[in-house]
């Protein structure tokens, strides 16, 4: 059985290609669901040699089905936002331990000791809902963090304003982190001039305001912030790990996870670097569901591994992933 540490101990791209092969095999082994989907495409662990050959499973499934590789019982069952009437896809998570290495080695990769930093949570959407695995994931970073100005903003703006420019005084690293539309409302009642601040936007209006293209929503926020890059998250219910944009909407992946695009048009074939297609992710921390997922994003993927989401399919439900429709 892999190591937790195996996965995320990752350095080489060989390392990544050898345990991603291993976690496929257990997967197969140990996934029902994933386990018939392989069979329907003639797919099994003998005839896979390379990464770029290992199934995606939807992420409808997600919707319909239990996906484990598990058979311990679910520590926690984190569901999607969504809609009156709409299905939401929940993923049973078996050990949350797992989820917690993943965001902290990850936020840690990108930005340093969470212990450096305040944490302003301001997830009105998210914290009006049960089951969101951002909130669990803000929630430990504000616990972590252990400064006595953390926490959540539910719609106390001119608190959160006031904190803001304490922290900002002190000259206190912090980190804001937000939904689009409730970002939008704290910068139409009040403006800034952040030095120490990282301001991210974790995506969507959740029906509260229009969908607007992501460089008019930056843009908007730059100014409001007065902040020259807004940092943006990239995560969903169906993953355990995240990725981060520094600005300009370009995002990268931790070591354990990585972004492939497929042909519009053919779901089984893997496009070339810098070509748009929809979003096939590889999250190895997801090693007790499914680490294989075809998403319903579309995006580019550069050379070097950075990718950027360009919008979704069509029909395709609004929920709580970074999303910025062109």
């Amino acid at each position: 059985m892999l190591l937790e540490k195996d996965i995320f101990n990752i350095k080489t791209n060989e390392e990544f290609e050898s345990i991603a092969l291993q976690v496929f095999k257990f997967q197969f082994e140990n996934n029902p669901v994933y386990r018939s989907f392989c069979d329907l495409l003639y797919k099994h662990p003998s005839d896979i040699k390379k990464v770029k050959e290992i199934p995606f499973l939807p992420i409808q499934f997600f919707k319909s089905h239990e996906v484990l590789s598990s058979t311990k019982p679910p520590q926690k069952i984190f569901t999607s936002s969504g809609t009156t009437g709409n299905v939401t896809s929940k993923h049973h998570v078996t050990d949350l331990k797992i989820y917690e290495t993943s965001f902290i080695k990850s936020f840690t990769h990108f930005y340093g000791e969470i212990s450096d930093y305040a944490v302003l949570g301001l997830l009105p959407s998210y914290l009006e809902r049960e089951g969101s695995s951002l909130v669990y994931m803000v929630n430990d970073l504000i616990k972590k963090s252990k400064r006595p100005k953390s926490g959540f903003y539910l719609n106390n703006l001119g608190k959160l304003a006031e904190t803001i420019e304490i922290l900002e005084s002190k000259n206190q690293k912090t980190l804001l982190i937000g939904v689009s539309f409730a970002l939008l409302d704290l910068v139409e009642y009040y403006k800034f001039n952040l030095n120490n601040t990282i301001v991210m936007e974790t995506g969507g209006m959740k029906g509260r305001r229009k969908e607007m293209i992501r460089n008019e929503l930056h843009s908007i926020l730059k100014a409001g912030f007065g902040v020259d890059e807004i940092h943006s998250e990239y995560g969903m219910t169906e993953l355990l790990s995240q990725a981060y944009s520094g600005g300009n909407g370009i995002f990268e992946c931790p070591p354990w996870m990585k972004i492939l695009t497929r042909d519009t048009e053919d779901a089984l074939t893997l496009q070339k670097p810098n070509k748009s297609g929809g979003i096939n992710i590889i999250d190895l921390a997801n090693i007790n569901s499914c680490s294989f997922i075809a998403t319903q994003d579309l995006g580019r993927v550069y050379e070097n591994g950075q990718f950027e989401i360009i919008g979704r399919f069509d029909n395709s439900d609004i929920r709580g992933c970074n999303l910025m429709v062109l």
